[in-house]
């Protein structure tokens, strides 16, 4: 769909919170023609695109999009992390110093403050001295914030506590009459007046199993998995609940529309940016897992509410004077239930359990309690300042952790993660361990798990794996000067950001490793 303008009115990100690659074809016989074949028929599709860092988690992954840059150089090395200096846990986008706007709560202290790179947003604005707009939409702040970037004119999440869309002071003083006006309407308290139905008889749904699974855990507030979901039998934490349906990406979309029309995106000699992501797939997704009827029937839904923002860009902008890209910041694991059904192997771990065994061996041989902080992210946090105070040999105690993790049956490989380059680990895991490790934020030991397994409980499933089934993703281009094709190529996550910044001839993002991707960038 080429157009001979020489930019873009508007560019779109619309990142799918977990989604799959195969869930393009995997739902594909149910799907509309305008939602996502409508993309694959008009748009290229990069058919074999992988995330080059691990883990694989939502802040990691809108990082990474928008910044072209790994963890070891963007510094979100995941959701949370362990603050080495001030031994507390650090959340990606806390912001002490930001205060909230349009809620009195604190999931308005949030900005891009620990992201340390520009992101393509950033860098459309320094183009041409902040004239383009860029605002960034999710349910979840990181999933607004980090695509957003430092400069941006807002980005906006949803507050649960109160069911409204808010921002916080990094970006405005108030919020703008019509975003007020939005979350008057309480369009998510509407929703969760009825139910949520399969839209299609539940008996279409062959790419699911059986509706009601042992494995799967419920909707907040309700205690069966099964359709109908009756949300109005939700009293408590309705807003929280409302994160888990479809219509939370419907009522996303909305928003988008919202903001677009009020704030003229697209009306300008210059091009503006909206970075959207849906939550709901990943709040879905990790209670249900990818072959519950509620997935396939959310993606459904999913391609109906695609289709209707596609055909709303068509009327507000005209084909072709977009540009959108479509991708996800992770994918996700079958839930081991489900697995384990078939023969499949598969199993859940606990972090918990692999900390409290870890601190009562080194307490017991070196008489220091506690010296294991935390483990998340597939790393070990050593507090190597307790070792040193107490005159222990550090090198000592890191064997003994190792060879602990190492004598796990569901373990495979453990390395120091500042000595990962001359570990003898495969290749592949070899470049996402040395991507994903930053020296200030990561911990001192990783390790890596079989295929199947991960830290979780028995029901609902997560991701976070080099494993293909977390880190193969979809990545579409659609609209502007693109023509229509595939290829099976393998890309990264971090070619993004410089493929846009190529097609709009501008700065790639300040700590970009990506390269172009000729077949859309037109060079």
């Amino acid at each position: 769909m080429g157009n001979t303008n020489q930019q873009p009115k508007l560019v779109v990100g619309l990142v799918i919170d977990q989604m799959r690659w195969d869930y393009l074809y995997r739902f594909n016989s149910l799907y509309g023609n305008d939602g996502f074949k409508r993309l694959l028929r008009g748009g290229f599709s990069f058919e074999n695109t992988m995330i080059p860092y691990t883990p694989t988690y939502t802040a990691p992954g809108h990082s990474c999009i928008y910044t072209g840059s790994v963890p070891a150089l963007n510094g979100i090395i995941g959701n949370f992390w362990y603050d080495k200096r001030t031994g507390k846990s650090v959340y990606c986008v806390d912001d002490s110093t930001a205060l909230p706007v349009g809620s009195n709560s604190n999931a308005g202290k949030m900005s891009p403050g620990n992201l340390w790179t520009t992101t393509i947003t950033d860098e459309l604005r320094l183009s041409n001295n902040f004239r383009s707009r860029v605002f960034g939409i999710s349910l979840k702040d990181r999933g607004a914030i980090l695509p957003a970037g430092h400069s941006a004119n807002a980005a906006y999440w949803f507050d649960a506590s109160v069911g409204k869309w808010i921002s916080s002071t990094h970006y405005m003083k108030a919020l703008p009459g019509y975003v007020d006006g939005f979350n008057d309407k309480d369009l998510a308290g509407d929703y969760m007046k009825g139910e949520w139905n399969t839209l299609l008889p539940i008996e279409n749904y062959e790419q699911s199993t059986a509706d009601d699974k042992p494995y799967e855990n419920p909707i907040p507030g309700l205690h069966t998995v099964t359709f109908p979901h009756k949300l109005s039998l939700i009293t408590s934490d309705k807003y929280e609940a409302f994160k888990y349906t479809p219509f939370a990406s419907t009522y996303t979309f909305d928003f988008a529309k919202t903001v677009l029309e009020n704030e003229q995106l697209g009306n300008k000699a210059v091009t503006d940016f909206l970075a959207i992501s849906i939550s709901s797939t990943d709040y879905a997704g990790h209670h249900f897992g990818p072959n519950s009827v509620e997935i396939e029937d959310i993606y459904l839904r999913l391609d109906k509410d695609i289709a209707g923002f596609l055909q709303y860009l068509d009327d507000k902008l005209g084909k072709g004077n977009y540009l959108l890209f479509l991708s996800a910041d992770h994918a996700v694991a079958h839930i081991p239930g489900f697995l384990q059904e078939h023969e499949i192997p598969s199993a859940v771990f606990s972090n918990i359990e692999i900390k409290n065994e870890l601190n009562k061996m080194v307490e017991k041989k070196y008489g220091i309690p506690r010296v294991i902080p935390s483990v998340q992210n597939y790393q070990v946090y050593v507090d190597k300042n307790a070792l040193r105070l107490n005159g222990k040999n550090e090198e000592a105690v890191l064997t003994d952790i190792i060879q602990l993790l190492a004598g796990k049956e569901f373990i495979t490989d453990v390395v120091e993660t500042s000595k990962i380059n001359a570990a003898s680990i495969s290749q592949p895991q070899r470049e996402r361990m040395i991507n994903g490790y930053n020296a200030q934020r990561s911990g001192d030991i990783q390790f890596t798990v079989k295929a199947g397994y991960f830290d979780g409980a028995n029901k609902g499933t997560t991701h976070g794996s080099w494993n293909p089934y977390d880190a193969h993703i979809p990545l579409l281009f659609y609209g502007w000067n693109i023509k229509p094709g595939k290829t099976n190529r393998e890309v990264y996550m971090t070619d993004i950001a410089p493929t846009i910044a190529a097609m709009l001839q501008i700065q790639m993002p300040s700590g970009c490793v990506g390269k172009v991707l000729d077949e859309v960038s037109g060079k």
